[in-house]
């Protein structure tokens, strides 16, 4: 992540605007907005809330991965050996032939084993850098969001 354009530019995500991650990343505000689940055990209803619905978020795109990985494995395969800028055009061309093939009832089995990284342990997370500041807060206050526990900033 850190060596990734994006996480050096601090252009992505757009202000207002998370990336989700696993265990395995810090939880960032700067130089990117990363949230990622509270460690376990969780600490009452609320963090165990956000945990479960941050798992539902990441799952629906965990899936999507898993469909276009067993429909498109060799081509996916091969956009990481083009050059970095031209990969997301490769991703999201295979996108876009997965929903055309899902729009003509065209339908694959998900991926099994799509979901396994939400429910296996993570390794422990790095420090924080000098140049990234924490995510706790921002988590804290979606959790609160979520938990209907809404509080003043």
């Amino acid at each position: 992540m850190k060596n990734s354009s994006f996480y050096r530019a601090r252009q992505y995500p757009p202000t207002g605007y998370i990336l989700l991650g696993d265990g395995g990343y810090p939880c960032l505000d700067t130089p990117v907005c990363l949230i990622t689940p509270y460690k376990e055990p969780v600490y009452g209803q609320i963090q165990g809330r956000f945990n479960y619905y941050h798992a539902r978020a990441r799952s629906i795109i965990e899936r999507a991965f898993g469909m276009m990985k067993t429909r498109w494995r060799s081509t996916l395969s091969r956009a990481l050996e083009v050059k970095p800028t031209f990969a997301p055009l490769v991703i999201a061309s295979c996108a876009i032939l997965h929903n055309v093939c899902l729009d003509n009832e065209d339908l694959l089995e998900p991926d099994e084993d799509a979901d396994l990284d939400i429910l296996e342990p993570q390794p422990p997370r790095e420090p924080l850098a000098v140049n990234e500041s924490s995510g706790n807060a921002t988590r804290d206050r979606l959790a609160a969001l979520v938990s209907g526990h809404v509080q003043n900033p």
